[in-house]
């Protein structure tokens, strides 16, 4: 996830100085450096509860991040060519990401199901 906020910061960082460049810039800077920052905290999470709702963050951000992307990519902002790579590691993100918060869900489910039976 840090490696992807990496490529992020460069994407940025060479985006061009035009009113919808900076704009743009601002937003996808903030949305797709925070996925691994909130990351991070899911992974101190304190309940499953909260790894859950760390995650859903995660999943908004990474959402959002190709969001941007496709704006970019659509305007001719940049080369496409140098931004589908970055595309495709943002949606496989979000889908490992997406699954994670299933599986969980799916395991707190089954666990209180576990619990009731043995009561």
């Amino acid at each position: 996830m840090t490696d992807f906020a990496v490529r992020i910061v460069r994407m940025v960082d060479s985006m061009p100085s035009t009113v919808a460049g900076l704009a743009i810039a601002r937003q996808i800077v903030r949305s797709g450096t925070s996925p691994s920052a909130n990351y991070r905290s899911a992974c101190l999470a304190k309940s499953d509860k909260d790894f859950i709702n760390k995650l859903k963050m995660v999943e908004e951000e990474l959402d959002e991040t190709c969001h941007w992307l496709d704006i970019i990519i659509r305007s001719q902002m940049m080369k496409e060519s140098r931004l589908k790579p970055l595309h495709q590691e943002c949606s496989e993100l979000l889908n490992i990401i997406a699954k994670s918060v299933v599986t969980t869900k799916t395991r707190m489910h089954s666990e209180e199901i576990a619990k009731s039976k043995k009561s």
